[in-house]
């Protein structure tokens, strides 16, 4: 053999030699595919309620569901009997009660919760008068009006145009009929 393929072979033994003594640097992995975060889910915000409507003539205004019944209790000692009327809705909710309290007046609940005395509207076809509705003394869920029973406002009430309404601030106004129960509650008060 030549001389100079004794020094080529040398040379690339040295070479391969030398590679296996060199420590083999480590690949770098590649940097991670960064995945784009997920949009956060927005939070629903929850529907306003929606607005009570207001109406000109309460007479425009749709009825509220329910039923009129009559009733009579013993109360007192003296088992002096009253008679009374509520306004009852389809779930049986008493909306509206009218009493032909021991004392002779009619007292006109509505049942609303509340701690402050409020003003009660009753709007009639012919006429429209506010009372003071103080909470009720003894705990139920009404603010109630004391009403004279010569007060002209009962006959509107009694002889309205199919209906009468109720107002209280803060409160959906009620809208319920006049039916013979109230009539019935206010005359026997007279």
């Amino acid at each position: 053999m030549k001389p100079i393929y004794l020094h080529l072979t040398g040379a690339i033994a040295l070479s391969f030699t030398l590679a296996a003594c060199i420590p083999s640097v480590p690949e770098e992995a590649p940097p991670p595919v960064s995945q784009p975060l997920p949009a956060p889910t927005p939070t629903p915000t929850p529907a306003p309620p929606p607005p009570v409507p207001q109406y000109e003539n309460y007479l425009d205004a749709p009825q509220t569901p329910g039923d009129w019944s009559y009733g009579r209790e013993e109360v007192g000692q003296t088992r002096r009997l009253y008679t009374f009327a509520t306004f009852d809705t389809p779930q049986g909710e008493t909306l509206l009660r009218l009493t032909c309290s021991p004392g002779g007046n009619v007292l006109i609940g509505r049942s609303v919760d509340g701690i402050t005395t409020s003003q009660m509207v009753i709007k009639t076809e012919t006429a429209t008068k506010s009372f003071v509705a103080p909470p009720d003394p003894e705990g139920r869920k009404l603010k109630t009006a004391v009403v004279d029973p010569r007060d002209p406002i009962l006959d509107a009430m009694a002889i309205t145009k199919g209906r009468f309404a109720i107002e209280m601030d803060g409160y959906p106004s009620i809208y319920v009929p006049a039916w013979p129960e109230v009539s019935r509650v206010i005359e026997d008060c007279r």
